[in-house]
């Protein structure tokens, strides 16, 4: 039976949620084609690399990202790093002929992933981007939907994704609030909604932002008061090809909101909605029901999407029960190895990651400007 030797660059929050993909996945779809061995684990700090090693069964811990890239029973590098430091995990791991599964954004700038774009096109690995807010059956079966025209022409959208931790003065200063790391909630959320919206409803044409810091200096780890660059929310008014119009938000300062990310979209024959707080549902409407007294048959339904993965999967858990965060991470993390056990190629692939890390930039240069901007 194949076996796939995983390698994991980066033991924060995203590199535990990885890790629990990789051990769980054979619980989740019966009957794999392929086995899953955890081979290395690269922290910055080596004593939480071998406190992974010793606690998840990973068979050798280090501090050097190379040992990794050299290990010949190692095939797929995952890579949970802060932003700045993606590019050379990258390029490191394609060079070694690894298959790449990065967190996102890719890179911190557009000019950097420009850069893994150049070395990509040399290799034949198989790549992918931990998108995963594609990977809820409910946002699968939207997908689903909008491409047998249910929406009819799309006319016009909103999407949000909403954290409240930045409302806090208090709150230190961590790598993602630091722009020379590639911080910033547009960078850290608002990929993923970028992202998301990119996947149902094509390329972006044209956008407009706003950007806003709500506290110039935040308290440093070391105790001092530092200069905070990177913002805290960002509002862009986008044009798609399509023809479509809609609103993107991403913010850290949305006051009683946990995990919200939300779309709502609105055709000409119908209209849809998700909240990720409620991921067990697709919310959709059908304008091509006749309208009659009392109301008949139209309003919004709720499609019980809930656990009904494809085979294999949707078996564990049982398919009618909740689904939480950590599932679409798994379903993610299985199309990518399913992919390359295939020989196919993989989506959201590196390719995806460097056109919304262009987006970003995009949208950046329109809040510099104040003034829309055209994507090529």
């Amino acid at each position: 039976m194949k076996e796939f030797g995983i390698g994991i660059i980066g033991y924060g929050f995203m590199g535990k949620a990885h890790t629990y993909a990789y051990r769980t996945m054979p619980l989740y779809y019966e009957n794999l084609p392929f086995r899953i061995r955890l081979v290395g684990i690269c922290n910055r700090t080596l004593e939480k690399a071998q406190r992974a090693k010793e606690d998840l069964g990973f068979e050798f811990a280090t501090d050097d990202p190379n040992e990794l890239f050299a290990a010949d029973n190692i095939d797929i590098i995952n890579i949970c790093t802060p932003n700045n430091l993606h590019k050379d995990h990258v390029i490191g791991a394609l060079k070694a002929g690894k298959h790449v599964y990065c967190d996102k954004p890719l890179t911190a700038t557009y000019k950097e992933s420009e850069e893994i774009l150049k070395v990509l096109d040399s290799t034949k690995t198989i790549t992918q981007m931990a998108f995963q807010n594609r990977f809820f059956p409910a946002t699968m079966r939207a997908k689903e939907l909008i491409e047998a025209g249910f929406l009819g022409e799309v006319l016009s959208f909103r999407a949000s994704y909403l954290h409240s931790g930045s409302v806090d003065p208090e709150r230190p200063m961590g790598w993602k609030l630091e722009k020379s790391a590639g911080g910033g909630v547009l960078a850290d959320l608002g990929s993923h909604v970028l992202d998301l919206i990119y996947h149902l409803l094509g390329r972006y044409e044209e956008v407009f932002a706003y950007n806003r810091i709500l506290y110039p200096q935040r308290p440093h780890p070391s105790g001092k008061m530092v200069e905070v660059e990177a913002e805290d929310l960002s509002l862009l008014i986008v044009k798609m090809e399509n023809g479509s119009v809609g609103t993107i938000e991403s913010s850290k300062i949305a006051t009683g909101t946990n995990d919200e990310l939300v779309f709502e979209i609105h055709g000409t024959k119908g209209a849809m909605r998700f909240n990720m707080m409620d991921p067990n549902w697709l919310e959709v409407y059908d304008n091509t029901l006749p309208e009659a007294d009392l109301g008949g048959d139209r309003g919004f339904k709720k499609i019980e999407c809930i656990q009904r993965y494809k085979s294999p999967g949707g078996k564990f858990v049982a398919p009618k029960a909740p689904i939480g965060w950590i599932r679409s991470h798994v379903h993610s993390l299985y199309n990518f190895l399913d992919n390359i056990y295939n020989h196919r190629p993989s989506v959201p692939s590196i390719e995806d990651g460097a056109y919304i890390q262009y987006v970003i930039e995009m949208a950046q240069k329109s809040h510099r400007t104040k003034q829309w901007v055209s994507l090529d």
